[in-house]
């Protein structure tokens, strides 16, 4: 079936014209018409614009050309500028925004010949753990439809993970990548802090947002990021990185010997689900069983990087969404006095969760306060960097839990915010040190709901991560299994 190939698996099947381009995207299509009514995966799909690009892309297949995603129906977060395609960020505010450029990332695929097949739903301005907090209503997971897929990258997990496409665009500003990944059994890889430009990303909180991919396999993740990756005029934090070597991690063997893994007893803390926990030890020790040595490291300031991030971040974004008054773009209502039309446009425009954010974030840089919120954690922050620098003079990566919890249920925590920011309390430290981090497939609870292994490495160590991930799935079936979708909501 067309619908489950990988990224590799698909162009392999390009190249050697087993099918054309085409055919692949109408597979999605088709798939996405079923399916996406249930999931709601996609906000905006393009079936047009699909196959536009999947007949462009079988010409330049007959004409010879190559490229690692040639033809290859991908998917995008609505946070990502497409061009001439509405861009939301999950809210009414941008409900019939339209970019006139495409953001750096986007660019680079569109260049490279991959097939666009809509925008994906998310937290509004990627806010929230579970893509509930969207104006165009939640995403369900394909393992439960009654259950959250995880956020902010919510719609990409579950695109992903129903085979509503091959990959996916994400972003992950504290977690935004790995969570729903790790809740939906699908690979989410955040790349280090300036690896790929942030160009024509809308958003969140400038310090921290990366634009990453959500894959079938660990292979698919490295073709993606190598895709996107490299300095960018547009982006000054964007940065040119020794490039991911492809073909290493395809040639990558199911073995490990002299690696170091460092084990963070800091991320296996009271209140996790036992399920979790034994799924998560048993990965640690099947990469032993392939030859990594486990090195006990200590990562003490673990437990503030909840609090330092639910000041940093709603800071910033209470900067980067003051832009948003109805003036140059987006929803606009009527006043016949400009402050009073401010108030009104970000009044129905912002949802409930975007809003708090903005208040947090505005109280902490307001006169006062600005010291004793930000600047102290921007602080926190350094400390944690710290710690995982020391840890990587003594590992190569470390391995760790991704999600407390497996997927919970639609509504349980939406009015429990301190709830639902617990869902991330693994992922934010990596987010705010910067470094690099990727979640795969390790295991299911009780219940069948899939759980996630955490593999975090040194900034710009993508090659080592990707290479001991993709060892161990080369020796687990855990990313093979797929959701029986036999559910209905």
């Amino acid at each position: 079936m067309l619908h489950t190939l990988t990224v590799h698996a698909a162009r392999d099947l390009l190249r050697r014209r087993a099918c054309s381009a085409v055919e692949l995207a109408q597979a999605f299509l088709e798939r996405i018409a079923a399916l996406n009514p249930h999931l709601n995966a996609y906000i905006t799909v393009t079936p047009e614009e699909a196959l536009r690009m999947a007949r462009e892309a079988d010409a330049r297949i007959a004409a010879g050309e190559d490229t690692p995603l040639l033809g290859v129906p991908i998917a995008i977060k609505d946070v990502l500028s497409t061009r001439g395609v509405r861009t939301t960020a999950g809210s009414r505010i941008l409900a019939n925004y339209v970019p006139t450029w495409d953001a750096t990332a986007v660019a680079k695929l569109r260049a490279l010949g991959a097939v666009f097949l809509g925008k994906l739903n998310c937290d509004e301005f990627a806010m929230g753990s579970s893509t509930e907090h969207s104006a165009f209503g939640p995403t369900r997971n394909p393992w439960d439809v009654s259950r959250v897929p995880g956020g902010s990258s919510g719609g990409s997990s579950a695109a992903v993970a129903a085979d509503l496409c091959c990959a996916a665009l994400g972003t992950d500003t504290g977690g935004s990548i790995r969570q729903p990944a790790a809740l939906c059994n699908v690979t989410g890889l955040k790349n280090t802090y300036g690896r790929v430009s942030r160009y024509g990303l809308i958003a969140f909180a400038s310090s921290l947002d990366t634009v990453g991919a959500l894959t079938k396999d660990v292979l698919d993740a490295a073709i993606m990021l190598r895709a996107m990756e490299g300095a960018d005029t547009c982006d000054a934090t964007s940065v040119d990185a020794p490039p991911i070597d492809v073909d290493a991690i395809a040639a990558q063997l199911p073995e490990l010997d002299g690696v170091r893994v460092g084990v963070p007893e800091e991320y296996f803390v009271e209140g996790m689900q036992p399920d979790v926990e034994r799924a998560v030890r048993a990965a640690i020790a099947h990469l032993a069983d392939l030859g990594a040595h486990l090195v006990p490291v200590h990562l003490p300031h673990t437990h503030l990087g909840l609090p330092a991030y639910y000041i940093i971040a709603p800071a910033e974004a209470s900067a980067n969404l003051a832009r948003f008054d109805g003036v140059k773009y987006g929803l606009r209502v009527p006043s016949n006095d400009l402050v009073d039309m401010y108030r009104r446009t970000r009044g129905e425009g912002f949802g409930a969760e975007v809003k708090r954010r903005i208040m947090l974030g505005t109280y902490a840089l307001s006169a006062g306060y600005y010291d004793a919120y930000y600047i102290r954690a921007q602080k926190v922050r350094t400390l944690i960097k710290r710690d995982f620098d020391q840890a990587f003079e003594r590992v190569d990566v470390i391995a760790a839990p991704v999600s407390p919890t497996t997927a919970f249920p639609i509504g349980e925590r939406t009015n429990d915010p301190w709830q639902m920011y617990l869902a991330d309390v693994f992922t934010l430290p990596a987010s705010l040190a910067g470094v690099c981090a990727i979640s795969i497939p390790c295991g299911f609870d009780s219940q069948g709901l899939p759980i996630g292994l955490q593999l975090i490495g040194p900034a710009f160590g993508e090659q080592r991560v990707l290479s001991v991930a993709r060892a161990y799935q080369l020796t687990t079936d855990f990313h093979l299994r797929k959701p029986a979708l036999t559910q209905e909501p």
